[in-house]
């Protein structure tokens, strides 16, 4: 299948070159724990799919077909039209949760963003790892933004590369969503970089880890781009 011109944003650092942590031991004793809270334990796995435990490749197959699986049906029942639960800004926690840190220095120029039309939001972030925050998001709105940049809004995917290596994609139903949101702030203040600075996808349809942080580059494209975390056999499209 053709890929869709792909480029749609990019924000390019001054040079500075930035120190990425690797923890592989710390990322797969969470790959580990987050297989277990799934439920889905290696005597279930054997059962349905009748593999050798001990071959890791036909393991890491069957968990992908399952995977694969999920986010056909997911994407089935996801309605574009069905608005997450808002809340009062009373609930909104200024100390918001965050998951890893890596300091940097990022300096970014936004004012072209900055003077796009802005919309709030007071939504829940709901992490895979089983806890869940209030938050109000400010930014705009991901449809306005691909709309004023001319993106091909039939292309089947939107994908995101971010400043520490991190990278994900969405499917481009969730992308229009009405409460899509790139984001540069949060309780009313600029975004601090342990929330994601200079900017934060916000997509209450979706789980954590599909709300990717620290985003540097943003195309539209037709072939499959995958993700950080999809890539080692996380679901997809990661409904809430």
């Amino acid at each position: 299948m053709r890929e869709t011109p792909s480029t749609v944003m990019a924000l390019r650092d001054t040079g500075q070159s930035k120190e990425i942590l690797r923890a592989s031991g710390i990322v797969g004793q969470i790959e580990r724990r987050l297989f277990l809270k799934q439920g889905l334990s290696l005597g279930a796995l054997t059962l349905l799919t009748g593999c050798d435990i001990t071959d890791t490749s036909a393991v890491q197959s069957a968990l992908n077909d399952i995977s694969r699986w999920n986010d056909r049906i997911q994407a089935l029942i996801f309605n574009p039209r069905r608005l997450m639960p808002t809340y009062p800004e009373s609930q909104a926690v200024k100390d918001f949760r965050y998951n890893a840190y890596f300091g940097r220095r990022t300096p970014w120029t936004l004012q072209e963003l900055y003077q796009l039309p802005q919309v709030s939001q007071v939504t829940r972030h709901v992490c895979v790892e089983g806890w869940s925050m209030i938050g109000k998001w400010t930014g705009v709105p991901f449809r306005t933004f691909l709309q004023r940049i001319c993106a091909d809004l039939t292309a089947k995917y939107v994908g995101f590369e971010c400043a520490d290596g991190y990278y994900s994609s969405i499917d481009m139903a969730s992308a229009l969503h009405p409460q899509t949101v790139l984001t540069f702030k949060i309780s009313d203040e600029i975004l601090a970089p342990r929330y994601g600075y200079p900017l934060k996808l916000r997509i209450p349809t979706k789980l954590g880890f599909k709300n990717p942080k620290w985003i540097t580059a943003i195309f539209v494209t037709n072939r499959f781009p995958g993700g950080f975390w999809e890539d080692r056999g996380y679901s997809w499209f990661a409904g809430v």
